[in-house]
């Protein structure tokens, strides 16, 4: 028996009419997100003149994470592994500042890649995350 798969639909995180991906199913209790990007805020402060830092992307992107999850039923501490994915090491430490702030403590597990670019030049950060609704990482 195979378990129905569900589209996660949210207003903070539109899947885009041109796109040939989805944001994120729920498929029983996982819950699987594409990743995500601080764009378009990082577009519009690059053409201002004040583009966004490693920390401000990376809290941008956790809260689209937790957005999806919110529209799956869950919250931020049932998502328990993200790829985080800068185009410089040298981030590291703002990436890992902002997941201390975002997580509280409850932190999921975690890679950090190194890339030559995304798909944009304005960003720094892009994550895909995996959540499971009924893990709550604050009871670990």
């Amino acid at each position: 028996m195979s378990t129905r798969a569900e589209k996660i639909e949210s207003p903070q995180v539109p899947d885009l009419p041109h796109a040939s991906w989805t944001n994120g199913w729920r498929i029983g209790h996982e819950v699987v997100m594409s990743g995500m990007t601080g764009h378009p805020v990082t577009r519009q402060a690059a053409e201002q003149g004040q583009p966004l830092g490693a920390y401000e992307q990376t809290l941008m992107v956790l809260k689209k994470l937790e957005a999806l999850v919110q529209a799956a039923g869950g919250h931020k501490h049932n998502i328990v592994k993200t790829v985080v994915y800068v185009t410089d090491i040298a981030d590291k430490d703002e990436v890992g500042r902002a997941r201390k702030d975002f997580f509280e403590g409850h932190y999921p597990c975690s890679t950090l890649v190194s890339v030559s670019a995304l798909v944009f030049p304005e960003l720094r950060v892009e994550i895909d995350a995996w959540a499971r609704l009924d893990v709550d990482l604050r009871m670990a």
